[in-house]
């Protein structure tokens, strides 16, 4: 059994402890006591050394503590060291998300249903569907008022068949360690927290995302949440420079520049769909008619899908009577063939079962239809069977 000294002394960084069991590598150490937190209740294990070689991974493992090492452990005694920027950042994270869940409790009466702490961000999960702009905005109000009122942070003992007033209802059984946020919060729990609501820092609520009919809702506090904000300032003042504008003015004047974009784009998209039907009547005239009276246009290109300037210009051309127009892709393999009223085929009909009994697939109308073969050696074949015998007629 480990005695966890995380669970007085969050802050302690140093210690010395015997060595209770090792694997036969050295490298699975378990001390008699261990301030060193494992991985648990949705907050990551701590790193540091012992005996000056650096810590993988700290597990927990029924009343054990188990430290896995970079390399053997010689020696019966361990003189430990905490990665002490680490801990405290995860201290205050978690200590932060006790907060948060808390106001988030006595504003809006929403539980939180799980918790979880990343390398980057943190989030809670909120057993609503759904937390809107003007919640959030209450919430990281409300949170970063009890920051900068620095009330004390407590931790104590009490037998579960005697704790009150928790949070969240406890499943354990026998002595339970609770948190505690003076005024604010009451909760069960066995990770590492700061003494004072102050030393959590600021609390930046970035967002929401819906999960399994819950909401996930992500968070970073202190020196996590002054980074990112300076990465946003950061982000955003380049945007600005972009624009040669302030800070205010650059969302507005990047929606703007957007809108003008999307105009351009619907613009562009018009104008060469009325070029690609024009080409197509062009092609139209400029092609002369077989033995039987079609006109014929095979369109082959290397490689790429078929645009839908393609199948504009495809359509036009057999918008005309007794037209058939093939076009053909070798990178991937595939097909598109339109016909006219008149060409004496549908072209669903006449493209799908060749396409099948060439390992292919595919399908359409009557006017227009398209697929796949496994090989560009089996275009000829689709386009000799339309009465094509060389690659442009």
């Amino acid at each position: 059994m480990t005695r966890r000294l995380y669970y007085d002394d969050s802050y302690l960084t140093e210690f010395r402890a015997a060595v209770l069991d090792t694997n036969e590598d050295r490298r699975r150490v378990v001390l008699q006591e261990s301030a060193f937190y494992p991985s648990s209740g949705g907050q990551p294990f701590d790193l540091g050394s012992i005996n000056g070689i650096p810590i993988t991974e700290v597990q927990d493992i029924g009343d054990q503590v188990v430290h896995l090492l970079a390399s053997p452990l010689a020696g019966e005694t361990a003189d430990c060291r905490i990665d002490w920027q680490r801990r405290f950042d995860h201290m205050q994270q978690h200590t932060g998300q006790h907060l948060l869940s808390a106001v988030i409790v006595e504003l809006f009466g929403i539980s939180t249903v799980a918790f979880h702490m990343g390398a980057e961000s943190s989030s809670i999960e909120l057993g609503t569907p759904t937390f809107d702009l003007a919640q959030i905005r209450e919430a990281g109000q409300r949170a970063n008022e009890v920051v900068f009122e620095n009330r004390p942070v407590r931790i104590s003992y009490s037998h579960a068949s005697e704790a009150s007033d928790l949070r969240k209802p406890s499943e354990r059984e026998g002595t339970l360690r609770i948190v505690e946020i003076a005024g604010l919060d009451r909760s069960a729990c066995g990770g590492t927290h700061v003494r004072h609501t102050g030393e959590i820092g600021p609390i930046a609520i970035r967002k929401t995302e819906k999960l399994r009919g819950n909401t996930r809702l992500e968070f970073l506090c202190g020196s996590r949440a002054v980074q990112r904000s300076r990465a946003d300032y950061e982000q955003l003042n380049a945007v600005a420079q972009v624009f040669s504008s302030t800070l205010d003015d650059a969302p507005g004047l990047a929606a703007a520049s957007i809108s003008r974009l999307q105009d351009s784009e619907k613009a562009r998209q018009k104008l060469a769909g009325e070029v690609a039907e024009a080409r197509g009547r062009q092609l139209f005239q400029d092609t002369s008619p077989g033995a039987d009276g079609l006109r014929r246009y095979w369109n082959q290109q290397a490689s790429g899908s078929f645009s839908e300037e393609i199948r504009r210009e495809a359509q036009s051309f057999t918008a005309q009577d007794k037209a058939i127009y093939l076009a053909t892709s070798e990178d991937p393999a595939a097909v598109l063939l339109a016909v006219s009223p008149g060409a004496g085929l549908a072209a669903g009909e006449w493209l799908k079962p060749r396409l099948t009994q060439a390992g292919g697939k595919g399908g359409g109308n009557a006017k227009m239809a398209q697929g796949s073969l496994p090989g560009a050696d089996l275009l000829n074949a689709i386009a000799e069977g339309l009465g094509f015998v060389s690659p442009k007629v």
